[in-house]
């Protein structure tokens, strides 16, 4: 038996029922990571010896019923940019080469009470700007289904340490899509819940007002238990929201009678791939043989949604940005006179190209005199997307798209045009800036051999309806393993 095909709930299971030991579990992912990560490369940091040492400790948790959960002793892989106490966390950012932090992001820390064993960090675009994972200082990560094609981003190394079955879930951030453009990449499944569900402490900031932790796994019944595990109301984060109903596992039912879906014209006009356009309205039909009631209807102000986005986006990561300045910690160039030429040379040398860009737009939109004409207009935009989509959900529980207008790009394709792949963006923007939940999930193979991916757009606080929806679709086809995950 392959372990590493498991679903992690799968493998909760056969740990509690003692078919296997949480050691074993944890040996075979790291001998996983250890095959399969030259052709991958999904991970910054693998923390062998502690994965090891907390398997024991775990063990003995289960072995004496102080652990019980679903999640206990099951291998988890985590985003560069969540900190992790005594382990590097560098948001794949030169900036950050030798981070240690002295505390856990909480979602991490709710992860190790429910009895996660930590594998290691995963590869991102640094400071999760980019949607390819190939701006990371450490080089790109390759998709477990084409090495060739980037695995999307910015959490492409959760989705690709997952496609390629070298962990048994992972936890990803999505600013504006980076939860469900790589999961659509790489063929798995991955949660952006409402924010503020999931606490951002810990979580080293790009936009706040975006930002949302969420995890990426085999499929839905996987997701929605480490949602439940993850979620949880923070003293520590401001945004954070007590909320009384996350029992999101009893969403996992197989009817979506009487469901009402609705689908964007707006989302099916020009620059989406026809292949992906044909899955997309398959699965529609699926749902609808189930007994949903699929329509189509006019979201608007769809084409506003990117330009808002980067504006308001770029503005908060001026900001956030802004404290690494090579005092406090992370790189300090060598050679500087004076404390501004070492300010300047050390984030010179310590940011990406695509950070800078960001960084530079973001200041740009907050000066004095562009304030109003960009930031302001931005802000006043995301109202109304926000508006247009309560006119949507005051008519339907769930909306259906695709995840991303492609399949995943050849490597080097994107970065040569910014524009084109901030474009990429455009069916999961709008989701951050209204603050909603979304899910995307497999739903077809191109004829290239690569993924497509399609996403369920609930209201706030209604997770469960796209998971029951996105539950209910997936019983219609069994999950396909990467090409990698089977070597």
């Amino acid at each position: 038996m392959n372990l590493l095909s498991l679903t992690a709930v799968e493998l909760g299971k056969k740990i509690k029922a003692h078919e296997v030991s949480v050691e074993e579990a944890t040996r075979a992912a790291l001998d996983a990571i250890a095959a399969k990560e030259d052709a991958v490369h999904s991970f910054v940091t693998v923390d062998e010896e502690g994965a090891m040492k907390r398997a024991a400790e775990v063990q003995k948790l289960i072995d004496d019923g102080t652990l019980t959960g679903p999640l206990a002793g099951v291998p988890v892989a985590i985003k560069d940019n969540m900190c992790t106490k005594g382990m590097l966390t560098t948001c794949s950012s030169k900036i950050l080469y030798n981070f240690i932090p002295t505390y856990t992001a909480e979602a991490v820390l709710n992860l190790e009470k429910a009895g996660a064993v930590i594998l290691g960090k995963t590869n991102m675009d640094e400071f999760a700007m980019g949607s390819t994972t190939e701006t990371s200082a450490f080089g790109e990560t390759k998709n477990p289904w084409n090495t060739e094609h980037v695995p999307g981003g910015s959490s492409g190394g959760s989705c690709a340490a997952v496609a390629a079955e070298e962990c048994f879930y992972a936890l990803g951030s999505d600013t504006g899509g980076s939860i469900r453009q790589p999961s659509a990449f790489c063929g798995v499944t991955g949660i952006k819940p409402t924010y503020g569900t999931v606490s951002r402490y810990g979580l080293i900031a790009y936009g706040s007002s975006l930002d949302q932790i969420g995890p990426v796994a085999k499929d839905v019944t996987d997701c929605a238990t480490i949602l439940e595990a993850i979620t949880s109301y923070d003293k520590k984060d401001s945004t954070s929201i007590q909320r009384e109903e996350t029992d999101f596992t009893s969403a996992l039912v197989d009817d979506v009678k009487g469901m009402k879906i609705g689908i964007p014209r707006d989302y099916f006009g020009e620059g989406l791939d026809a292949e992906v356009k044909d899955a997309i309205l398959a699965a529609a039909k699926k749902l609808e043989e189930k007994g949903a009631i699929v329509e189509e209807f006019d979201l608007s102000l769809v084409e506003y949604a990117i330009p808002a986005y980067y504006v308001i986006a770029d503005a908060e990561a001026s900001s956030n940005l802004a404290r690494f300045d090579g005092v406090k910690y992370g790189y300090r160039t060598k050679d500087y006179e004076g404390l501004h030429n070492m300010y300047k040379k050390s984030r010179s040398e310590g940011f990406g190209a695509e950070v800078k860009r960001r960084i530079m737009l973001g200041s740009f939109v907050l000066s004095s005199g562009y304030y109003d004409a960009y930031y302001l207009k931005a802000l006043r935009t995301k109202a109304l997307i926000k508006q247009a989509f309560d006119k949507a959900f005051a008519k339907y529980d769930v909306i259906l798209g695709p995840a991303a207008p492609t399949t995943a790009p050849k490597l080097g394709e994107s970065l040569s045009d910014p524009l084109k792949m901030y474009l990429g963006d455009i069916y999961t923007v709008s989701v951050n800036l209204a603050g909603l939940p979304g899910i995307s999930l497999p739903c077809g193979i191109d004829s290239k051999g690569l993924p497509i991916g399609m996403q369920l757009i609930g209201d706030c606080f209604k997770e469960k309806n796209i998971i029951r929806a996105a539950y209910a679709f997936e019983q219609t086809r069994p999950y396909q393993h990467s090409p990698l995950a089977a070597e």
